[in-house]
């Protein structure tokens, strides 16, 4: 079902972005090449119709985005880290490796005095 969703979210984005570069602004943006075609939208020209496609492709992109929230929070129980220690296992070795044994210092008596500088 995400994948839907989001394959959906990016043909929003990309409708919406042509929608609003499409739209007349103070600076004729992309909406000039349009300007031939006003009279099939109608007598007020692509105006009111662009600005109810935006409108309309904004509701359904937030609708859509929190859609996608939702999925991604239900499919999310875990944190990264309870992830990560679960699938780390203590792997035991297959024979019992005993380390090997040091053997002890022996204490001898020695009297040797040691210097101690002084300065």
């Amino acid at each position: 079902m995400t994948e839907i969703l989001l394959i959906s979210q990016i043909v929003l984005v990309v409708l919406l972005v042509i929608a609003v570069l499409l739209q007349k602004s103070s600076s004729i943006g992309l909406g000039a090449y349009s300007g031939s075609n006003e009279s099939v939208f109608g007598a007020k020209g692509p105006a009111s119709f662009l600005a109810k496609i935006t409108f309309f492709l904004g509701f359904l992109f937030v609708v859509n985005t929190v859609t996608l929230g939702y999925f991604y929070g239900q499919s999310k129980t875990e944190s990264v880290i309870d992830t990560m220690v679960d699938k780390t296992e203590v792997i035991a070795p297959a024979a019992a490796v005993e380390a090997p044994v040091v053997p002890a210092a022996t204490e001898t008596n020695n009297t040797t005095p040691v210097a101690i500088p002084t300065h």
